[in-house]
């Protein structure tokens, strides 16, 4: 799908998948990223806790939310970054979360107004009680026609 600056309207909404944490989920998270805080490994640990449970890592969970996104390529754009990211509240083995974005704001590029365009799309994450535990602002890069 090649769709260009223009075409995207602000209030667009679109929602990704269900997909579950697992335990399997964090300790390979922990393995590539070398964050093998107590908080996301150590059971006995996070029992003496506040939350009381291991819980997931927040960039993990931020990186599988962006990629249950993934299949909506659009040849005409590109990632240009992230702002305001949130872990608002902890994700725990075995919750199902879900992204809910929203197209929020449209603006030109500074450098390059003729060519391309910056979208900004209002992510927030939610688990299987409907509570938000994360939020971002995805920017992407567009063309224009």
């Amino acid at each position: 799908m090649r769709r260009s600056w223009d075409e995207f309207a602000l209030g667009e909404v679109k929602t990704g998948p269900v997909r579950s944490i697992t335990a399997a989920d964090i300790l390979l998270h922990a393995q590539e990223t070398g964050d093998f805080y107590p908080h996301h490994m150590d059971a006995e640990w996070c029992a003496t806790q506040p939350f009381k449970k291991r819980m997931a890592h927040g960039t993990l969970v931020f990186s599988v939310m962006v990629g249950s996104f993934a299949d909506d390529i659009n040849e005409a754009a590109m990632s240009y970054g992230y702002d305001r990211v949130r872990f608002i509240a902890p994700v725990f083995i075995d919750d199902q979360v879900h992204a809910i974005a929203e197209i929020v704001g449209k603006r030109e590029h500074g450098k390059n107004p003729e060519n391309y365009g910056f979208i900004d799309e209002k992510v927030v994450v939610l688990n299987q009680e409907d509570e938000t535990v994360m939020a971002f602002t995805h920017i992407y890069l567009v063309e224009k026609k």
